[in-house]
């Protein structure tokens, strides 16, 4: 195994356990600073196929970082773990919140017409947007890689970005050995992947909604081999060649079946939005008006004209989109897509503690934010931004949103994910972008969470791409609270942001904020049990027990006590909560907690001399 029960990854990502492993990738569940649980996807490079590796970058971790859309599963970091073996790139993907597709099949059978069609409907925007915006295929759709995500009220989302490609004819950039050939065109079997073989999948999948089987009612046995599969799909569409249709009776959908998924590559749709056209068409429900606004209006025209030149016609043998370019997709990928959450909330009275470091911020930031007028009476310079780094779990993000609510601004969070881009020099766009939306909502806080994965040292092996990302963030932070923009930024590893950053004018302080002291315990834990049914809690006793443990750790303890209570249907009790503290171990240990310590005196320039022989008078 890469990583262990327990590991801690980038200084972020906790290893709570082992999914699935193949020779070369392994996937795990971990968990943020505050519990919050992921996917995780780690590759040994030495040990991966070449076909999977494009200049020395994983094809999937590549593919990810570009895709971003409601109906497809989302990145949230990516990055390289290094052990002895050499190096391990990683992506962190949003966790399974819902059932698979394939889960709610195997237990209601078949779908009723409405809720297979919102599932169907959901599944192709996620692919027009693959298609027109990212010009990549999935590869993969079956219903085991659809899922109904808990977070978004079981909306579809497609999952393993493992297939992902560029369109091609020959040799697949991909392992195929557990591709369902079910769910593939007989173009798949020769090697011919386009927009084509998704959509007669997606179509096979909404079949299997309606009638509770795969199409031509093909089953596969344990043992048969990838090649028998296909002789046995191979003859059942042969024998049959008209699709049993007998169980769907709305004429529309079959006739959508028929056409998406004939056996002919002519006589299918030759793209998803076609499709779509015919499927919305007299369905007045939310998720077709939703398609009609975002898929099917005049200013999508364009872009998608030009994709569908660049497929040709069915007897080209080498569709290759990589190559195709439109000012629509080039648009999109400049243009950083993040969320504005306006002013409000609670501030600084949702945070347990830190009173030092509020109180700082108060007299010496915010004042100064909020009274212009003082500032100009005393010619006192607003703060450009503000560098807030320590060990993991102590809460830097959480304080940021909460310093926003505080002065009243506008929060914008950042994270490497969103500023992606599979263009040259696209990155950099995005961030001039960023920094547009902000002034746009101005007054506002801009966070970047994880500041050294944005601003990594230029004294290291960059890249020129990497470089000018650096540099484009130099020049956006120049004095940007001129233009209403305070940015704080937020990181475990402060040693490897580019010192520039961290001038005047630019990051002009930097705040360690520390582990929480006993009486910040109490308080957490008075915060996380608050409106929870309780017993009588001594919150005194709890925060001495939680010695050297952060805010992510105590509220993991209050949580999984609250589980285990709700299982049991009783109150929390202060036995449960003594002793699950005892169940569960501080994430961050007293060496690791010494680094950061020294991190911080070399920050503030502090020499410890006490350890030094006394010199002169004694």
């Amino acid at each position: 195994m890469i990583l262990k029960q327990g590991q801690i990854v980038d200084n972020r990502w906790h290893v709570v356990y082992l999914i699935k492993e193949n020779p070369y990738a392994e996937s795990y569940r971990v968990e943020d600073e505050s519990g919050n649980p992921y996917f995780m996807k780690i590759y040994r490079l030495k040990n991966t196929p070449d076909k999977l590796i494009n200049n020395g970058s994983v094809n999937e971790i590549e593919w990810s970082m570009s895709i971003k859309h409601k109906n497809i599963i989302s990145l949230i970091d990516f990055g390289t773990h290094k052990d002895e073996e050499g190096d391990c790139p990683f992506l962190v993907a949003t966790y399974f919140s819902g059932e698979l597709l394939s889960e709610m099949l195997q237990r209601e059978t078949k779908l009723q017409p409405d809720v297979a069609t919102k599932i169907f409907l959901e599944m192709l925007q996620g692919l027009h947007y693959m298609h027109t915006s990212c010009g990549c295929l999935h590869n993969d759709i079956t219903p085991s890689n659809i899922m109904l995500s808990n977070k978004t009220g079981g909306t579809a989302e497609l999952i393993d970005l493992g297939h992902v490609s560029a369109g091609f004819m020959g040799t697949p950039p991909f392992d195929t050995a557990d591709l369902d050939p079910r769910y593939a065109s007989g173009q798949s079997f020769i090697g011919k992947y386009d927009e084509r073989n998704d959509i007669f999948a997606a179509a096979a999948v909404f079949y299997t909604m309606l009638t509770g089987h795969a199409p031509w009612n093909v089953e596969f046995t344990p043992d048969m081999t990838r090649k028998d599969k296909i002789k046995l799909v191979k003859k059942a569409r042969s024998e049959q060649s008209e699709l049993d249709l007998s169980d769907i009776e709305d004429d529309k959908l079959c006739d959508i079946l028929r056409k998406g998924l004939a056996l002919g590559y002519n006589d299918r749709y030759g793209s998803v939005r076609e499709m779509l056209k015919d499927l919305v068409e007299g369905d007045e429900s939310e998720t077709a008006q939703e398609v009609r606004t975002k898929v099917l209006d005049e200013e999508f025209e364009d872009v998608l004209s030009h994709f569908q030149s660049g497929i040709g016609d069915s007897n080209d043998n080498d569709n290759d989109y990589s190559g195709r370019d439109s000012r629509s997709r080039q648009e999109s990928e400049t243009s950083a897509d993040v969320e504005v959450k306006r002013g409000g909330g609670n501030g600084f009275a949702d945070i347990a503690g830190m009173d030092d470091l509020k109180e700082m911020l108060r007299k010496r930031v915010i004042l100064i934010l909020k009274d212009k007028e003082l500032a100009e009476k005393y010619k006192l310079t607003p703060p450009n931004g503000m560098l807030l780094y320590g060990p993991p779990g102590c809460g830097k993000s959480f304080f940021a949103e909460k310093f926003a609510e505080e002065t009243g601004f506008n929060f914008i969070l950042v994270k490497a994910s969103d500023l992606g881009s599979i263009y040259i020099h696209g990155s950099q766009g995005k961030i001039a972008d960023l920094f547009k939306k902000a002034e746009e909502n101005a007054p506002s806080v801009l966070c970047f969470d994880e500041f050294d994965a944005f601003v990594p040292s230029r004294s290291g092996d960059l890249g020129s791409n990497q470089a000018g990302e650096v540099n484009e963030f130099l020049t956006q932070l120049n004095n940007c609270s001129k233009r209403g923009i305070f940015v704080i930024a937020t990181s475990n590893r402060p040693d490897k942001v580019d010192p520039a950053v961290l001038r005047t004018g630019r990051i002009d302080k930097q705040v360690y904020v520390p582990m929480p002291d006993e009486t910040a315990r109490k308080l957490m834990f008075e915060l996380y049990l608050k409106d929870r049914p309780c017993e009588e809690i001594d919150c005194d006793e709890l925060a001495r027990k939680a010695d050297g443990y952060v805010a992510s750790d105590i509220a993991y303890v209050v949580n999984e006590a609250a589980t285990i209570a709700a299982f049991n249907r009783e109150n929390i009790s202060q036995e449960l909560l003594c002793k699950t503290i005892e169940g569960i171990k501080p994430s961050i240990n007293k060496d690791l907690l010494k680094e950061y310590e020294e991190m911080r005196d070399k920050m503030e320039g502090i020499s410890r001399t006490n350890s030094l022989p006394r010199v002169g008078f004694q």
